[in-house]
C-alpha cells in the first residue's frame, strides 16, 4: 500500500511527510521535486510569503544513491518565516492574550475549526489549514509523478478560467489577462479563483474498479482535488454538461483496428468508465474559489465578546491559481501512483515493472 502522513504548520519550524510503500531500486532524484516546489511558488497574485520562502527539500531517510530503498521516504521542508514568527508560534510557555486571534474570516476554517477542536486562539487552526500545507504535498506528488513516468505516464496541468471568464478549448491563458484580472482585484482589495484543468496521458485501462465505491478511481480522483485547500468543486471529461445532453451526444462510441487494439474517436468521459481507466487521456477540472482573506475583510463576529466585527486580516495572495494548478497535478499523480502499486504490487520497481509488462502484452491478446 501507497500512503503518506504529513505534518507541520504555515509558520512552524516547517512541513514533513513520511512515504510508505514505494518499491525498492526505483531511480529517484531530488530536482524534479524541488522543480514541482518552485513551480508552485510562481504565478500572478502571489503574496509577500513567496519572497521569503525558496523551498526544497532534504530526504532524510528512504534514499541511497539515487534509488529508493523500500522503506519509508521521509522529507522534510524548512520554513524560512519561522525565525520571523518563532516567538509567536512558540511550542512552550504561553500566548499573550494580546495575541489571540478571536476573529474568524468567512469561507476559511477559523470557526469551524475553532469550535470543533475547542481552540479559543484562531490561529491554532488557520496554521494547518493554511495552503502552506500543499507545498509538502506538492513534494510529496512530485515523488509519485516520477514513479508514473518511469511507466509512461504523463501529467500536466493548466489554467483554463480565471475570474468567472472560461477560455475557448485549446486556448491559453495570456499573460496579461491573468495580470489584468489580479490587478483589478488587488486594487479593490479582492481576491479571484477560477478553474483548473488536469490531464494525463499513457494511462493503461484497468486502472481503478468498479467493484467497491472506494476503489472507483473518479472517486478517488475527485476526493484527492476536493481535498486541495479552496477547491468546491471536480469535473471528469464533459462533467455537468453531461447532465445537458442527449446520450447520444455524450457516450464515446468504441473502434477496433488490428494495429491499436480498442480506441475511441472522442473522449467524453474523461478518460474513465465505471470508476475504471479505459485507455483514453484522463481529463479532470476543479473549480478554485477565490481565497477568502481579503484586505477589506467581510463581516464576523469575535468569539469572546459576540460583538460584530470586521474579520481578520492575515497576509495573503490574491491569486493562487497558477499555484493551484501545480497541486493539482501534484494531487493527481499521487492518485494514479497509488493505483499502479495496487494494480502492479512487488517490493521492487523491477518486480512492479515486470507485472507492468506482461499486464500490457495480455491486453494487447483481448
Amino acid at each position: 500500500m501507497l500512503r503518506y502522513l504529513s505534518s507541520g504548520e504555515s509558520h512552524g519550524r516547517g512541513l514533513c511527510a513520511i512515504v510508505e510503500g514505494l518499491p525498492s531500486n526505483m531511480p529517484f532524484g531530488v530536482e524534479p521535486v524541488n522543480r514541482m516546489l518552485y513551480e508552485r511558488q510562481q504565478g500572478k497574485g502571489r503574496g509577500k510569503r513567496m519572497a521569503i520562502e525558496k523551498d526544497s527539500v532534504e530526504i532524510l531517510s528512504g534514499v541511497r544513491g539515487g534509488y529508493t530503498l523500500g522503506s519509508p521516504l521521509c522529507i522534510f521542508i524548512k520554513n524560512r518565516d519561522w525565525d520571523n514568527w518563532k516567538d509567536i508560534m512558540k511550542a512552550e510557555g504561553e500566548v499573550s492574550s494580546e495575541g489571540l486571534l478571536k476573529r474568524p474570516r468567512p469561507g476559511h476554517a477559523d470557526l469551524a475549526g475553532a469550535l470543533k477542536y475547542n481552540h479559543n486562539d484562531i490561529r491554532n487552526v488557520l496554521e494547518r489549514a493554511s495552503a502552506r500545507e500543499t507545498a509538502i504535498r506538492a513534494a510529496v506528488g512530485a515523488v509519485a509523478l516520477q514513479m508514473a513516468e518511469l511507466f509512461g505516464i504523463h501529467v500536466e496541468s493548466s489554467v483554463i478560467s480565471v475570474s468567472g471568464t472560461l477560455l475557448p478549448e485549446g486556448k491559453k491563458l495570456k499573460v496579461q489577462e491573468m495580470e489584468e484580472a489580479v490587478r483589478t482585484a488587488a486594487e479593490t482589495g479582492d481576491t479571484i479563483g477560477g478553474i483548473i484543468q488536469v490531464t494525463a496521458t499513457g494511462l493503461p485501462p484497468g486502472l481503478g474498479s468498479y467493484v467497491h465505491h472506494d476503489r472507483k478511481l473518479d472517486g478517488r480522483l475527485a476526493a484527492a482535488l476536493m481535498s486541495i485547500q479552496g477547491v468546491k468543486g471536480v469535473e471528469i471529461g464533459l462533467g455537468f454538461e453531461a447532465a445537458q445532453r442527449f446520450g447520444s451526444r455524450v457516450h464515446d462510441e468504441i473502434f477496433y483496428n488490428d494495429k491499436g487494439g480498442y480506441f475511441r474517436k472522442t473522449n467524453n468521459a474523461g478518460g474513465i468508465e465505471g470508476g475504471v481507466t479505459n485507455g483514453s487521456p484522463l481529463v479532470l477540472r476543479c473549480a478554485l474559489k477565490p481565497i477568502p482573506t481579503l484586505k477589506k475583510p467581510l463581516g464576523s463576529v469575535d468569539m469572546e465578546t459576540k460583538e460584530a466585527v470586521r474579520a481578520g486580516y492575515e497576509r495573503s495572495d490574491v491569486c493562487a491559481l497558477e499555484a493551484a494548478a501545480v497541486v493539482a497535478k501534484a494531487a493527481a499523480a499521487w492518485v494514479i501512483a497509488v493505483e499502479l502499486r495496487e494494480k502492479f504490487g512487488g517490493d521492487s520497481y523491477d518486480e512492479m515493472q515486470k507485472n507492468y509488462q506482461n499486464y500490457i502484452e495480455h491486453i494487447k491478446t483481448r
